[in-house]
């Protein structure tokens, strides 16, 4: 399983190897999710919001985006697919 700071800035996968974007990883990686969202860092953020599998924190990122997007986007809403965050089996992390 990813670690937190793997999954949130796992930017691919290479069938069971994830892709981590390693210059943002060191940059933002001991951000909050609500550090990142307030950053404008919206995949990121929910990536962190469901690694934590924390409904307050889902719903900190669904409001944050809501305000900046002017859109209304529920918890329920289909947010894997608008920002392209889905759970994956991975045996290894390749850090580009």
């Amino acid at each position: 399983m990813l670690n937190r700071k793997d999954f949130v800035w796992t930017i691919g996968y290479d069938g069971p190897v994830a892709v981590v974007d390693k210059q943002a990883k060191q940059k933002y990686g001991d951000l909050s999710t609500r550090e990142l969202a307030e950053k404008g860092l919206f995949r990121a953020a929910y990536s962190s919001a469901i690694y934590s599998k924390n409904v307050d924190e889902l719903q900190t990122v669904v409001d944050v985006y809501n305000k900046a997007a002017g859109a209304s986007f529920t918890v329920s809403s289909s947010l894997d697919r608008l920002f392209g965050v889905f759970p994956v089996e991975v045996k290894r992390v390749v850090e580009l």
